[in-house]
């Protein structure tokens, strides 16, 4: 069982506990073209304002599983218009009010796991809540730097049911039909204690990290 795991909001309150390269992030906060990269533009106030504001306007923008205090993994959406950086990405965006899965990055021991299948899930099931028909996701097909890529993996994603809506050979925007989704009852904080995650030495988590060969489990 886990050392106090439990599934939170991902908020201006705990961003701290994030990767390095993620606290101070604000790729998909900016409207200027950027070279796509973890930590290509940072800003730590403009971040922090950035979940307070999406949080206040919006709501909750993603979720992190913590154990004790130390970060697992997390994922982050929000509506189009909040991600400006996505008007930048091949094809024609969604309409503004429309909600995509900006990114999200695993601890290296917490991979293949399990863990990364929770997050999306958790995500869905609160998108799905707030009575969202679809959710979207520009995503990165490149296995082999994936812990530098600001963007879920392709493969993960495609492997949880989403579609391709644009073709791309590097970003592709894919989609997921939502539908049922609100409707689950899954304990996800239950799952996360039961996942057999190993015991680590105290110490801050490391840069964005996904799993290596795309499936972000």
């Amino acid at each position: 069982m886990g050392l106090n795991r439990r599934l939170r909001p991902l908020s201006a309150a705990n961003i701290s506990k994030l990767p390095e390269f993620c606290q101070g992030c604000v790729f998909w906060e900016s409207a200027e073209p950027l070279e796509v990269l973890c930590g290509s533009s940072c800003d730590p106030e403009a971040a922090r304002r950035w979940y307070l504001d999406v949080s206040s306007e919006w709501g909750e923008c993603g979720r992190i599983a913590l154990e004790g205090d130390e970060a697992l993994g997390f994922i982050k959406y929000a509506p189009f218009r909040f991600l400006p950086q996505s008007a930048n990405l091949p094809g024609a965006s969604p309409k503004d009010d429309d909600v995509l899965l900006a990114c999200m990055h695993i601890r290296s021991e917490a991979r293949n796991l399990g863990l990364g299948t929770l997050l999306l899930r958790a995500a869905l099931k609160d998108i799905a809540s707030r009575g969202e028909r679809a959710v979207y996701a520009y995503a990165t097909t490149d296995t082999r730097h994936l812990e530098k890529q600001p963007m879920i993996s392709a493969n993960f994603l495609l492997h949880n049911g989403f579609t391709i809506m644009h073709p791309h050979p590097h970003y592709p925007l894919l989609r997921l039909e939502l539908k049922s989704l609100a409707l689950l009852t899954e304990n996800f904080e239950s799952v996360l204690s039961s996942l057999r995650i190993p015991l680590r030495q105290r110490m801050r988590m490391p840069s964005p990290s996904i799993e290596s060969r795309g499936i972000q489990e």
